[in-house]
């Protein structure tokens, strides 16, 4: 990266971590942020599917490399006044080889006092880009134990545990591989009770295949997140499945998406829905050339909007408080 000439270069860093304690039991009714678990009341303000950090694009590692300096100069004034606009948690969905680095989120966690949720899982979109080799080889039971041992035991030696399940798919139809990486996230949700949250967009195939998955192993489909769901063009096609208890992310907030938001968000509150839809950005405080992708607007420019458009205050805090709460609780939910 150009201009970074002397700044502190980290990668793999794992002569500094101090051992991670196993985890006598996963805390079911609690969620897991990247300092330790906190009771869902505690959760607050949240946004639901966002990047603190990622490498998009640059090649897949499970330690990426970031220039520290940088990454703290640009991220943590941005948390801060996050924390300062009424955040309280983010969930960052940068996944395993896509970018994600516990150690960091930690750090930035600690010094802005936001809560950061971390996942376990991996990443099928970007042409299965960052999907690791062993995936290959290995049967969705065998990827689901790596998955479940980084919940249980904590990633790595970095002293953090995940809070959720990262999966992503992009295929139509869904490829093996999908359907495999998809399975594991089940085998996992059933052994540990971690919600999943999966990458799927406008694929309403695979949102269905995804749930039929899930339920052919013995998970409900309240333990499942549709991401992206704002790219569905009619809301109607995302209520069978808000119907059947899965969540529905709208995240893709900004100010060009936000009347078609609040459409999709009118229709879920007229069917009776508003409790399973989600709210995000999608943003990225650190993206691989170092620029950044605001999240903010939710609460600088669409809250406005969103009480102008009928909703009342205690619509939003449904949305931003209560459902995420909600969806992130580690509860085994099962069929």
């Amino acid at each position: 990266m150009a201009g970074l000439a002397g700044a502190a270069l980290l990668g793999p860093t794992g002569k500094s971590f101090s051992k991670t304690t196993p985890l006598a039991n996963v805390p079911t009714g609690k969620i897991m942020t990247v300092t330790g678990a906190v009771s869902p009341s505690d959760l607050g303000m949240t946004l639901p599917h966002e990047h603190v950090f990622s490498r998009f694009g640059k090649d897949a590692a499970r330690y990426p490399s970031y220039f520290e300096e940088n990454l703290m100069e640009s991220v943590v004034p941005y948390l801060k006044k996050l924390k300062d606009l009424g955040v309280d948690t983010i969930v960052d969905a940068t996944a395993a080889f896509f970018g994600r680095h516990p150690e960091f989120l930690n750090k930035i966690s600690n010094e802005t006092g936001v809560q950061i949720i971390t996942n376990t899982g991996y990443y099928g979109a970007a042409k299965g880009k960052y999907i690791p080799k062993h995936v290959d080889d290995e049967t969705a039971e065998e990827i689901a134990k790596r998955w479940i041992s980084e919940i249980r035991n904590g990633i790595d030696e970095t002293g953090v545990y995940p809070g959720f399940i990262k999966t992503a798919l992009e295929h139509k139809p869904m490829l093996d591989v999908d359907k495999k990486l998809i399975k594991a996230a089940a085998l996992a949700h059933k052994e540990t009770g971690l919600v999943i949250q999966t990458h799927t967009g406008d694929n309403i195939h695979a949102a269905n295949e995804s749930i039929n998955i899930l339920t052919q192993n013995g998970v409900a489909a309240e333990a499942w997140i549709w991401v992206h769901a704002h790219n569905v063009t009619e809301p109607a096609n995302l209520y069978p499945l808000a119907k059947m208890g899965s969540f529905i992310s709208f995240d893709g907030l900004n100010e060009k998406n936000a009347e078609h938001i609040l459409n999709g968000l009118k229709q879920f509150k007229a069917e009776g829905l508003l409790h399973k839809a989600l709210l995000s950005h999608d943003g990225n405080s650190f993206r691989s050339d170092g620029s950044r992708k605001d999240y903010h607007f939710l609460l600088t420019g669409f809250k406005p909007q969103f009480l102008a458009f009928g909703f009342t205050e205690d619509d939003f805090e449904q949305l931003t408080v209560k459902n995420p709460a909600a969806a992130l609780t580690i509860k085994k939910r099962l069929t």
